[in-house]
């Protein structure tokens, strides 16, 4: 999972103080390492390193990257290891020019496509599914860039929000399913691409409308021009509603809060009990226990609070710090626990490391009961398609029944929203379910799991 920004600018030369703030609104989409490249003048600089956005860009390299085109990236490592080199924007030079990629996605066939690319004589800098996109739009590029992107795009298999500059053009592409969400915004005169609309509401930035699937968006001195194709129904990942994107966000077309809420009703309607005051797990179990107590009628109460100096635990890189993060994570509000029957709203368990830490921390609070609602099925399978999941056997519910999973948790009761459910709350038909059903729109190329 990562977050990209792009900006086009006919004035300005500080682009790069605006990406920065945009990259800033998006960090919950990575944590790992950050990045920004600009055009200077036709010649393209960059910056990149492991850890946050505050951390990575101090004044005086802010200072050096001057331009008007520029992108950024924030990067969960899904492909690679935690190393600089696989921090992007990925920067590459060939006989056409300089190009510059970030990309928020999977190439699921990048492993064959880059065997191929080696016999033919590329070399590879970094592990990233990324550079083969650059590899082969360097390899496709004849007349012009765009074709060679369109090629390229062609070639691969996957997933991707993709923002790319070269010295002249801002250039930006969603999948054929729109599995991967981007969209367009404008910023005076300049136009911006962001993984998220809350970036644009971040630096003031006006809404135009998402990117299509399949679509791709070339800005230059000339203004926007669209590159549509034909494509397959859209299947945007329905996570993202549950999990990933900022509830102040909007994903076409649909607001990530409002979902959320509705969630929560759904939630109540499916799985009533009777309890004292409902409270959610900070901060995406937040939204859906409001909308569960609005629908009850239980009171709505403040049970844990969030240190709100850590990370989000689910998205750190490895499980040790995954538990030590749940330790220093959350507190409980005892006075508001103690001696009631408690309903935790939670928006999914995937490994259960977190929920357990979480329900054992209520229960040294001296709450009478807990009733687990989790406002999201059961992760039932893994994503191959962009989101970093773990392997099945490390999916709590994909291993033990859902009575064993209450038994392990310690609580009185759990329930899921359905499917049909969270599909209702989230709009309709047409999300990539994948996690969920273990149906996926690229179904010939999503590796197999026992």
């Amino acid at each position: 999972m990562s977050g990209v920004v792009g900006i086009y600018s006919k004035k300005r030369n500080d682009v790069s103080k605006i990406i920065y703030y945009g990259l800033y609104a998006l960090q919950h989409r990575g944590q790992v390492s950050t990045g920004i490249a600009v055009n200077n003048n036709g010649f393209v600089d960059y910056f990149k390193d492991l850890g946050l956005v505050h951390e990575v860009f101090p004044k005086e390299t802010m200072e050096r990257l001057r331009g008007n085109i520029g992108i950024g990236h924030v990067r969960y490592a899904t492909v690679g290891d935690t190393t600089t080199v696989n921090a992007q924007p990925l920067v590459v030079g060939y006989k056409r020019g300089a190009l510059a990629l970030a990309h928020d996605g999977a190439v699921v066939n990048f492993e064959k496509l880059r065997d191929e690319l080696e016999d033919n004589g590329a070399i590879f800098q970094s592990q990233l599914d990324t550079e083969v996109i650059a590899n082969l739009i360097a390899r496709y590029h004849k007349d012009n860039v765009e074709d060679a992107i369109i090629k390229a795009l062609d070639t691969i298999k996957g997933t991707y929000g993709l923002v790319m500059m070269t010295t002249d053009k801002l250039i930006g592409a969603r999948d054929p399913y729109g599995v991967k969400p981007l969209s367009l915004g404008k910023f005076g005169e300049d136009y911006i691409l962001a993984s998220e609309t809350c970036a644009f509401d971040t630096i003031g930035a006006e809404f135009i409308r998402d990117i299509e699937p399949g679509e791709i968006i070339v800005i230059n001195e000339s203004g926007v021009k669209s590159i549509k194709k034909d494509t397959n129904s859209k299947k945007p990942c329905l996570f993202e509603i549950i999990y990933f994107a900022r509830p102040d966000s909007k994903l076409d077309g649909k607001s990530i809060y409002l979902s959320r809420i509705e969630a929560g009703k759904e939630l109540a309607r499916e799985a009533a009990v009777d309890a004292d005051i409902v409270i959610g797990a900070p901060d995406s179990g937040t939204i859906p226990a409001i909308g569960y107590a609005e629908e009850s009628g239980i009171p709505y109460a403040e049970g844990l609070i969030k240190n709100r100096y850590v990370g989000r635990t689910f998205i750190e890189p490895t499980q040790e710090l995954r538990e030590q993060g749940v330790r220093i994570k959350l507190n409980v509000l005892k006075e508001n626990v103690e001696g009631k029957r408690v309903i935790l709203v939670d928006d999914s368990i995937v490994r259960g490391t977190t929920i357990k830490r979480t329900i054992e921390m209520i229960k040294n609070a001296g709450a009478k009961e807990i009733h687990v609602r989790i406002s999201s099925p059961p992760v039932l399978y893994s994503c191959h398609l962009w989101m970093d999941s773990p392997n099945r056997k490390n999916l709590i519910a994909a291993q033990m029944s859902k009575e064993e999973i209450r038994e392990l948790i310690g609580v009185d009761s759990l329930e899921y929203l359905s499917i049909e459910g969270l599909l209702k709350a989230s709009g309709g038909e047409g999300f990539c379910t994948g996690c969920l059903s273990g149906e996926y729109p690229i179904v010939n190329i999503v590796k197999s799991e026992k």
